[in-house]
């Protein structure tokens, strides 16, 4: 696993309620933080990080769950709730020296990109999601046959207990088969880099589950007193993902545009994990979106 640059730091900051996060910095220049998606950390970036750090600094924590983060126990179904998540974002850039800064984010890390866009407006100044609907829209679609893709945020939303044992009894294969089956090029995630993953998620069971727990309930209701305050993302926002709607019956543009009026949304053929698939592309869509 080569890091993204020569230059790169690491650190481990405590950012609220005694959780720490890890976090890796290259470049210098204009802040931007790059939040990982599932069932990764940050070294899902590190091919874009590498072309960004020419002229930015990039910022790229794993959240609090996941990597090597803290991963606290989630007592009440607001530990791991986006609204949280995306303050240790905010606490973390400040930390570092930035009180304002661009924010991209990919599956997991776009949710809570678009929950630190609507929490913390005054700190994010662009603001970028790969392949991911908000939470409201994401339920709202899934219907039929066609859930079955989504199959992991039904198990994981089950009372604790149940999926935590479940994914457990096998970790691997469980997330083993998402990086297997949402790649279109299989050589984009090498096999150190997927050993690393998967040693991540071994480790990070109840974390996770926790974290896809909060998506069925406190972020649903955090989303939802939003949406019915008027409240939208008011910086420019891009967004990357596969065609879903095309697949699952809907306009994924009309659904971030209700969010987003500043948007730039573009339908890629890579797969789910585009960061990796075509660093490239994804590399100019942020720079695109930070121009704006």
């Amino acid at each position: 696993m080569t890091p993204a640059t020569t230059t790169e730091r690491h650190h481990r900051i405590t950012v609220a309620d005694g959780v720490a996060l890890h976090a890796a910095v290259t470049g210098s220049g204009p802040a931007i933080v790059l939040l990982h998606g599932f069932p990764q950390t940050h070294l899902m970036w590190r091919h874009v990080a590498a072309d960004l750090a020419d002229d930015h600094t990039v910022i790229r924590p794993d959240l609090r769950g996941y990597g090597a983060s803290d991963k606290p126990v989630d007592t009440d179904g607001t530990t791991y709730a986006k609204r949280a998540m995306a303050a240790d974002v905010v606490a973390l850039a400040a930390a570092l020296g930035h009180d304002r800064f661009a924010l991209a984010g990919h599956d997991r890390g776009a949710l809570v990109a678009f929950r630190a866009g609507l929490d913390h407006p005054d700190r994010i100044t662009h603001l970028a999601a790969l392949d991911v609907l908000p939470t409201l829209d994401m339920w709202d679609v899934m219907h039929g046959v066609t859930a079955a893709v989504g199959f992991h945020l039904y198990l994981m939303a089950q009372p604790p207990g149940l999926p935590e044992r479940m994914i457990a009894a096998d970790p691997d294969a469980f997330f083993g088969h998402f990086l297997d089956t949402w790649t279109v090029d299989p050589g984009a995630i090498p096999a150190d880099v997927r050993a690393a993953y998967l040693r991540a998620c071994r480790e990070a069971v109840p974390s996770i589950v926790a974290d896809y727990r909060a998506s069925a309930g406190i972020d649903v209701e955090h989303d939802r007193a939003d949406l019915a305050a008027g409240n939208r993302l008011t910086m420019p926002v891009a967004v990357l993902q596969q065609d879903w709607g095309a697949a699952l019956g809907f306009d994924a543009a009309a659904l971030w545009s209700a969010w987003a009026p500043d948007l730039a949304h573009t339908t890629v053929s890579a797969g789910h994990f585009m960061a990796e698939e075509a660093p490239t592309e994804v590399a100019d869509a942020l720079r695109a979106l930070l121009r704006r």
